[in-house]
């Protein structure tokens, strides 16, 4: 299928090498398409892992060992399978995954719960195991690839490679994060939303890893939606070299604790957003900010309840201010709300302010903001101090051809 670049798609950034991760990159065909489909990243022995994935109760396989592997808390290896899910797909996707972990661990002479696997792609069908083995026996000898080379790999209808990068210091030491992610539709919160993998040198015990990488997950993949589908194969994996040679982050007691939670939730909101962007026939990225709700986590559940109305994406796509299908999105999430407290706006500017239209409401301005390709919806509830912040985009004909061709 071929895929139109996103107009809301960001050029992939300079991503700094992080000590103890070499990618490589190669092609297993899973599908019928010329491009590498497996990628490899070799990990350095020591290093900690963490993770979050779908909550799914159809979820794969590889998501089923993942949450088992995470509770060791370390790995040497990731392989990622693209143009296949190997998810629904019985005994035979359960044995794909083993022969990979199997096969990786005798190369690096590790543990077979060691190695980490993704897949991704059409759902129901096994991995082919003559192709899983070929493809992790040509990869295991590949020249070493660009960050942009892994991400492109890891893609399958996402219409550009997507990376970010930040930094923190701890301590005097800098440690610094470099990540890639795919994801362009299937995208519902309830982690993860899609596959991301995120690397640093930083030394961080793996149970406080987990900790950091799960709320910097609840207030970004979290909080992203495309089409309110969540996957069968999510996942976020967090892999932390400990090359750097800062002192062991163990807790929030430990210097540049605070530092390194901060650039972590910086890394996942940055990709997070570029998920967003990329959303299947996205035109425009939508921000909705919610505030003064009962509670953060129903504030949380109103914005996603905007976020996922097929008739609120329409109408942005449509470039109408149509607050009253935000108000109808609002009565409808099944969280406190008093119609007569209630405000929405768009880009700054109040269309309905205390439960009815702003008096000589004026569309001009409202209008010129949703010709932008960003967009911002404001809801204040006006009964509480809880507030989230939630992303989507537009629900455009893009989205349907895109998925009706599929499988094709």
């Amino acid at each position: 299928m071929e895929m139109t670049r996103s107009p809301l798609a960001l050029p992939f950034p300079e991503l700094p090498e992080i000590d103890g991760v070499t990618l490589r990159v190669a092609q297993a065909g899973y599908k019928d398409w010329r491009r590498a489909d497996i990628t490899f990243a070799e990990l350095a022995e020591g290093t900690a892992a963490a993770g979050v994935f779908t909550k799914s109760a159809c979820a794969s396989y590889e998501i089923e060992s993942g949450r088992e592997q995470i509770k060791q808390g370390t790995a040497r290896a990731l392989i990622v399978n693209s143009g296949n899910a190997n998810a629904f797909a019985g005994r035979k996707g359960r044995e794909a995954v083993e022969q990979i972990m199997r096969q990786v661990a005798d190369s690096l002479d590790c543990r077979p719960e060691q190695v980490f696997v993704s897949s991704t792609g059409v759902i129901g069908y096994p991995l082919p195991l003559d192709k899983a083995r070929d493809g992790v026996a040509a990869v295991s000898q590949a020249d070493p690839a660009s960050w942009e080379e892994a991400a492109t790999a890891i893609g399958t209808t996402d219409t550009y490679p997507k990376g970010a990068t930040t930094s923190a210091m701890v301590g005097e030491t800098k440690v610094t994060l470099s990540a890639i992610i795919k994801g362009s539709g299937m995208i519902a919160p309830d982690m993860a939303t899609m596959l991301g993998y995120i690397f640093t040198d930083a030394a961080v015990d793996p149970s406080f890893l987990q900790e950091l990488l799960a709320n910097a997950n609840a207030k970004t993949f979290s909080c992203i939606t495309v089409d309110s589908d969540t996957s069968t194969s999510d996942t976020v994996l967090a892999f932390a070299t400990g090359k750097a040679g800062n002192a062991l982050i163990a807790s929030f007691d430990d210097p540049g604790a605070d530092a390194f939670a901060a650039a972590l939730e910086d890394i996942c909101r940055q990709l997070a957003h570029l998920v967003v962007r990329d959303g299947e026939g996205a035109q425009k990225f939508i921000e909705i900010a919610v505030v003064r709700a009962q509670s953060d986590d129903s504030a949380r559940t109103i914005g996603l309840a905007i976020a996922n109305s097929p008739l609120v994406k329409t109408a942005i796509a449509g470039e109408d201010a149509n607050w009253g299908r935000v108000v109808m999105a609002v009565g409808k999430a099944g969280e406190p709300a008093d119609r007569d407290r209630l405000s929405v706006g768009f880009g700054g500017y109040w269309a309905a302010k205390n439960g009815q239209a702003v008096e000589d409401f004026e569309e001009e301005p409202l209008a010129a903001h949703l010709k932008e390709q960003n967009i911002r919806i404001d809801v204040d509830l006006g009964i509480g101090q809880g507030s989230a912040t939630v992303w989507t985009c537009d629900l455009t004909h893009g989205y349907i051809s895109i998925n009706a061709d599929y499988r094709s």
